[in-house]
């Protein structure tokens, strides 16, 4: 009774602990729900499995523990030496995981067909992985630049340094130029390497995919309209020695900011060809002259 008694306080411990405010710092471990057209439907199919999953293992640990307390030696239980065989628990241990699989593998089927869907992508960017650092094509804007770690953070990382790393907000997790993208717009990434595989991942954006040299990967995200910010990410492929430090950070901007954004970056390039253009207006003059 003593022990029952035990069992029930550490049972209803742990269950306050989970349910205190300090559960705050435990949703950090669970994939987040993202701000994506298609990440709540991979978080809802993440969730569905985990849960599955929990149920299984309640189940089986379950029956172990009264298994081993009900017929444990103490008790006078003897271990049968004949081996006994069920045609009808073997049918039933056989259909139920089907069915379970089954259930899982349907709409996990679809996630993953949707995931490739890059179908009616509104915007192109290529993106390719270098040691260590990323390059950002527009394929259909003419814009490209590369993405790099931040002077702040990459200043705190260099031995010696004496700044502190906790007075660099978001430090390791900002870059100098992030890629910009606007809502509610399908965008598609093309993905390679000019020198190891890299990984472009944003767990916001329920997407991850290898970059890998020689090859085209492709993956897509559509922010949803009311999410425009900055949301984070890293290489989640082992690079090489400055690995841990070429993080990715994505801008979703409205429509119009994007567009204004767009214009700046063409503007110091189409510059340039004002002068020319005015000289060689000038120059029919300066002949008849």
């Amino acid at each position: 009774m003593l022990r029952k008694s035990a069992f029930l306080g550490a049972v209803t411990a742990a269950l306050a602990v989970m349910a205190a405010p300090a559960h705050a710092a435990w949703s950090g471990l669970n994939m987040p729900v993202g701000v994506t057209t298609l990440s709540g439907e991979v978080h809802w199919l993440h969730m569905l499995i985990f849960w599955i999953c929990v149920v299984i293992g309640i189940f089986v640990f379950g029956w172990m523990i009264v298994s081993l307390v009900s017929f444990r030696k103490s008790k006078g239980a003897v271990p049968d030496t004949q081996m006994l065989h069920s045609t009808k628990a073997e049918i039933i241990w056989t259909i139920i995981p089907v069915i379970i699989l089954v259930a899982m593998a349907v709409p996990a089927a679809k996630r993953l067909i949707q995931i490739e869907d890059d179908r009616g992508a509104q915007i192109t960017i290529k993106v390719t992985g270098y040691q260590w650092k990323w390059q950002y094509d527009y394929i259909d804007e003419g814009i490209s630049y590369f993405s790099s770690l931040s002077r702040d953070s990459d200043a705190a990382r260099q031995l010696g340094s004496g700044i502190d790393p906790k007075s660099v907000p978001n430090y390791l997790l900002s870059v100098d130029k992030p890629l910009v993208v606007p809502v509610g717009k399908k965008v598609r990434l093309l993905l390679t390497s000019q020198d190891v595989i890299h990984a472009w991942w944003v767990p916001d954006l329920a997407v991850k995919k290898d970059a890998i040299p020689g090859v085209m990967n492709q993956l897509w995200f559509e922010i949803k309209p009311d999410k425009a910010g900055l949301y984070r990410g890293q290489c989640a492929e082992l690079c090489g020695r400055d690995h841990g430090f070429m993080p990715i950070v994505v801008e979703a901007k409205s429509p119009e900011d994007y567009a204004a954004w767009v214009a700046s970056k063409k503007a110091p390039a189409a510059a340039p060809a004002a002068p020319a253009a005015a000289a060689t207006t000038a120059a029919p003059a300066a002949t008849a002259g």
